[in-house]
């Protein structure tokens, strides 16, 4: 391998000093560049010049002749952003920086792999396998061990194991206590044969790339040695956003030269669910004793009030390093803050403020809504449809070509018309009901043949011989199915028959089932469907609408208002900024609090942070008194997250007559530095239609949420319960109106305290 060139040479240093792609950075941002020997830390904050400062490093370290190009690894989370930094730092330095180690975490992992294959029991031609190849095989592997895949679907299973793979955990290095229920309790023993198959079929899965290098690293130091003499200087972006098996594989590469440059935003931190590990960054100066911190505080893209409301929220954050943003611009609106009726009038004043904006002169793709939960966006959608303004859902497909929906439509629409074959064929075997391509086959010929339905082709199948026993009565029981709904929606609402529809098929049971980070966004979607058909006098009426909708195209190359969620928006900038449903029971996010406590309300708090710092000149927050779920109207109260905004920064206003014929008890709307929300506890409700919330009142110049009152439960730990759908149980934990069960046969489930019963009341002592 070729030596380094010598470390400082001062003629080298004489050439560079004042390059022009040092010109306009500021002292944070230069001192970040420059600080090149030892372990550093920049903490990039929101719109601070991360990429300038990452480009210009790699550039300094090149033309100073610290290193040759080889001698240098840079790693980034996406392809994108590895594309973007060669062509940056080619700009600045042309041909040099051809041989530079710059790709993404896998990408690198790979090469080195493939030099190396051999040591780890494979060959250097290995395949990567995509999801549905590792689902094929985990389904066998279910299969050969005679586990039922319907209880432990291959999706389930695969996640549990890619989960080990993250925290860098080979087989023989899982815990005792993490091997769960999951598949019987035969998980690690499916992870060990699954392994085994992916080298007797020389292929690994992704998670594999960095597990095999960690293998290699630990397992054959001269490999490692080799390494540590490779590469003199390593450069990390959003290093919040590492695993444990990422963060394992960085320390090993950097205690040889331990030139360690990491860039993240502690603040940013918002993928743990998806295995992120934000004590990667907080710990950094105990992994790198000597480590420099620099802080990049001054933001180029917000206003100064946008800055200090997102300041003042993240800082009760306990789980950060600290830093302050703040900007050389001064003025700028001040964050609304806009209470609203309902979901529907949330929709509507947003698209009143969008089309306020356009006669503004701002264009519609410089607009964007960042909602907390996808099944938020239905009714955002709906509204901009109907205001005729052209929208895209960044991120993911619009609300009703989604999978989900559309599987959920395809049912409701074979109910409504029984001849609909492109319904049929969707969803006949979803769930999967043992009927084999075999027996579809059958049916579509006999449809062919006597120019028939398919459904009225399967109805003369299913009295007939031509089908196996098997598949003649899986067929039978989906026809009766339907005919019961087709009987129930002639006199019931339309909304209970798609409940009915949804449970009795199996459906909702199948993403329940599914253990994949989408799988509850599904969930909410499908319920947000029911609340969206409730609009509707019928089902009829309701499917005309989604026709409808679905025929209005993209107005494709010209101005549209995005729309995607806040976990997508990382990284993004808007000139306006519109963050609706900020409520307690949606933002935070219940199932965050529920599965990480006070580390999931940090995250959320977090995510909020991204939300407002995504805004270059106008930030709109609004929440709404009503939210309908499942068709049932809860009332809401303003998320915690308002009252935690700096009071002087903020513009308070509500829709009038929404808190009672005196609006805002006689204030001034809000106008001034914000206001004080509070609940008068005993303000009667109806049982029925939108509740009116209790009214709010001006008390100071801040946002509170009032103190939720202790919910009565009349269980505690170790009482014996039953559940309509998972059986008898054992409550092992109450915390607020949840309780934590082990039941006998489903496992350990958290479910809200009025669903259950005493056993005995259930029959059982």
């Amino acid at each position: 391998m070729a030596e380094s060139p010598a470390s400082v040479p001062s003629a080298a240093a004489a050439a560079v000093s004042g390059p022009p792609w040092l010109a306009g950075l500021n002292p944070a941002q230069q001192a970040a560049v420059e600080a090149v020997d030892g372990p550093v830390l920049v903490l990039a904050g929101a719109g601070t010049g991360k990429t300038r400062v990452l480009t210009a490093r790699l550039a300094y370290i090149l033309l100073t002749r610290r290193a040759w190009p080889s001698q240098i690894l840079a790693v980034t989370f996406t392809n994108k952003a590895a594309r973007e930094m060669r062509e940056r730092v080619g700009h600045m330095i042309g041909d040099a920086v051809e041989g530079l180690w710059l790709g993404t975490f896998h990408s690198v992992a790979a090469r080195i792999l493939r030099r190396h294959a051999e040591l780890v029991g494979l060959k250097p031609n290995f395949t990567i396998l995509d999801t549905d190849d590792q689902l094929r095989l985990i389904k066998q592997l279910l299969q050969a061990e005679g586990i039922d895949d319907r209880r432990w679907p291959p999706r389930v299973v695969l996640g549990a194991i890619e989960r080990w793979k993250d925290r860098g955990l080979t087989p023989d290095k899982v815990p005792s206590e993490d091997i769960g229920e999951v598949a019987g309790g035969r998980l690690l023993r499916i992870y060990e044969q699954y392994q085994e198959r992916l080298r007797t079929v020389n292929a690994v899965d992704f998670g594999d790339l960095l597990l095999h290098n960690l293998t290699l690293f630990l397992t054959r130091p001269e490999v490692l040695a080799e390494y540590h003499r490779r590469f003199h200087y390593l450069l990390v972006d959003e290093y919040q956003d590492t695993n444990v098996a990422q963060y394992l594989w960085l320390r090993l590469l950097a205690q040889g030269h331990r030139n360690i440059c990491c860039v993240g935003d502690d603040d940013q931190s918002i993928y743990g669910w998806r295995g992120a590990e934000i004590g990667n960054i907080l710990r950094f100066e105990a992994d790198f004793p000597g480590a420099r911190i620099i802080r990049l505080e001054q933001n180029y893209r917000s206003t100064a009030p946008i800055l200090a409301a997102a300041s003042g929220l993240i800082a009760r954050n306990s789980g950060r390093l600290g830093k302050t943003l703040w900007t050389e611009s001064d003025g700028g609106d001040r964050v609304r803050i806009h209470g609203l009726w309902d979901g529907e009038a949330e929709a509507r004043w947003v698209g009143e403020e969008i089309e306020a904006r356009q006669r503004a002169g701002d264009g519609l793709s410089s607009i964007a809504i960042l909602v907390r939960a996808g099944f938020q966006t239905r009714e955002f959608e709906e509204r901009l449809l109907t205001l005729g303004v052209a929208y895209r859902v960044f991120g993911g497909p619009r609300f009703y070509e989604r999978q989900e929906i559309r599987d959920a439509l395809a049912y409701l629409r074979l109910v409504h018309q029984p001849d609909d074959d492109l319904a049929f064929e969707r969803v006949v075997n979803l769930p999967r009901r043992g009927l084999g391509d075999a027996a579809l086959r059958i049916v579509h010929m006999r449809a062919r043949a006597d120019g028939m339905s398919l459904t009225a082709a399967s109805a003369a199948l299913v009295g007939g011989g031509d089908l196996k026993p098997a598949a003649r009565k899986a067929l039978g029981q989906f026809l009766d199915d339907l005919d019961r709904w087709r009987r129930m929606a002639a006199d019931q609402p339309h909304t209970d028959v798609a409940r009915t529809v949804l449970d009795e098929s199996g459906y909702t049971r199948m993403w329940q089932a599914d253990r994949s980070p989408d799988a509850p966004g599904r969930l909410e979607n499908l319920k947000e469907l029911v609340v969206a058909m409730a609009e509707f006098e019928n089902l009829a009426g309701f499917l005309e609408h989604v026709s409808l909708v679905m025929e209005n195209a993209d107005a494709s190359g010209g101005e549209m208002v995005t729309l995607m969620t806040l976990h997508a928006a990382k990284g993004l900038e808007f000139d306006t900024v519109f963050l609706p449903g900020w409520e307690e029971g949606l933002f935070p996010h219940p199932r965050a609090l529920d599965e990480k406590g006070g580390a999931g309300l940090e995250e959320e708090r977090r995510l909020a942070y991204v939300g407002l710092t995504r805004a270059r000149k106008r930030a709109y927050l609004s929440f709404a008194a009503n939210r309908r779920v499942y068709n049932q109207w809860t009332a809401a109260i303003p998320s915690r997250f308002i009252d935690e905004l700096p009071k002087d920064v903020v513009e308070v206003s509500a829709d009038q007559g929404l808190y009672g014929s005196g609006g805002f008890g006689g204030g001034s709307g809000g106008g001034g530095g914000g206001s004080r929300w509070s609940y008068n506890a005993s303000e009667p409700r109806a049982s029925f239609a939108p509740a009116r919330p209790p009214p709010m009142v001006l008390e100071g110049k801040a946002l509170a949420v009032p103190p939720r009152p202790a919910p009565k439960v009349p269980f505690q730990r170790g009482d014996r319960v039953f559940h309509t759908k998972f059986g008898y149980g054992e409550v092992t934990a109450v915390e607020g109106d949840k309780l934590s069960i082990r039941f006998e046969t489903a496992g350990d489930k958290s479910v809200i305290h009025s669903f259950v019963k005493r056993a005995e009341e259930a029959g059982q002592a």
